[in-house]
């Protein structure tokens, strides 16, 4: 009897212990998929600020042709490639760090080239949508810092 009782112990505290394991596997699940769905939130609010930086460098400045239509360029390629938390595939992943690496690039060379665009510098608009991208810049590598750190 005492057998008996002692294998159904054991067998309480090895299911008991399963299913704590099985949780904590969601919970860290849920936490990887809401981690990329503010990675995400990131990148589509830097996308959002790209036309308006465009515009307001097409009205200051006879800018150079070239980086406008690149910069356009890479925003459209960027926000064409999603990436959903049931699709994360090393290729699907890839292909939207690519695009959101093309972007940045297209980016910093917009900002680099106006630095030769005197006039473009001292457009209050101008400044303050620089300052928005670099924030932005900050929160992505922030969101992906911590989704590196629950992954």
């Amino acid at each position: 009897m005492k057998r008996l009782l002692l294998y159904f112990a054991a067998l309480v505290t090895l299911l008991s212990q399963s299913s704590c394991g099985y949780n904590g596997m969601v919970q860290r699940d849920q936490a990887v998929k809401a981690q990329i769905g503010n990675v995400q939130s990131a990148y589509q609010r830097r996308s959002d600020l790209v036309p308006n930086l465009v515009n307001t460098v097409k009205g200051a400045a006879n800018f150079e042709k070239s980086t406008l239509e690149g910069v356009i360029e890479a925003r459209a390629k960027a926000t064409s490639v999603q990436l959903n938390a049931d699709q994360l595939t090393p290729e699907n992943i890839q292909k939207f760090q690519a695009a959101q690496s093309q972007l940045s690039a297209g980016l910093g060379r917009l900002l680099a080239v106006s630095e030769n665009y005197p006039e473009l510098k001292a457009n209050a608009n101008f400044q303050e949508l620089q300052g928005q991208i670099e924030g932005t810049e900050n929160r992505i590598n922030v969101e992906r810092n911590k989704l590196n750190t629950v992954t």
